[in-house]
């Protein structure tokens, strides 16, 4: 069965940015550029009707065109030991506005919503034994990070296959903002 998310992609020249910061913290799994996106909403696995219903529901969200800028830098959770480095977004009530259409559309057809609260971020790394100290380093000599904003013309429909070597994303279908 399919594992899906919808995303919306990063511009190359903000991933090799953002690959150019993946250093410097012993067992980090950094995620490679090509991987790097914002989660807009995890689905899950899912049966072949139930894919096909998902991707035919989200071409009726609609949206205009809008632009995202990356700010800042932290780690899950927030309390206890730090399991994912992400680099932050500026709020955003397009962004916003984006999940809970496609949260409302998915509902249509019976997919639950995230238990979660929605927090738009980008994975930077996965974090394993990482030194505390070595993570701090990281968030004191990066917390300033900003980028230019940048516009958001369409989302895509994920499907992620899990192996040892790590995740294997595959563009379903693309969704352009009108």
């Amino acid at each position: 069965m399919p594992r899906l998310f919808i995303a919306v992609d990063l511009p190359e020249a903000i991933r090799e940015n953002l690959e150019s910061m993946s250093f410097g913290i012993p067992g980090a799994k950094w995620v490679p550029s090509e991987q790097q996106h914002l989660t807009v909403r995890f689905i899950g696995e899912v049966d072949g009707t139930l894919f096909r219903d998902i991707k035919n529901i989200l071409a009726e969200v609609s949206i205009a065109p809008f632009s995202l800028q990356l700010k800042g830098v932290g780690y899950f959770p927030p309390r206890g030991v730090p399991r994912v480095l992400w680099i932050g977004l500026e709020k955003s009530e397009p962004l916003q506005l984006l999940r809970k259409k496609i949260d409302s559309k998915l509902l249509h057809i019976r997919v639950e919503p995230e238990g979660r609260k929605f927090s738009p971020h980008i994975t930077l790394a996965r974090l394993k034994n990482s030194p505390v100290q070595k993570i701090a380093n990281f968030l004191s000599g990066n917390g300033l990070f900003s980028q230019e904003p940048f516009q958001v013309e369409d989302f895509k429909l994920y499907s992620s296959i899990l192996s040892s070597k790590g995740a294997y994303h595959k563009v379903e279908r693309i969704y352009p903002l009108t």
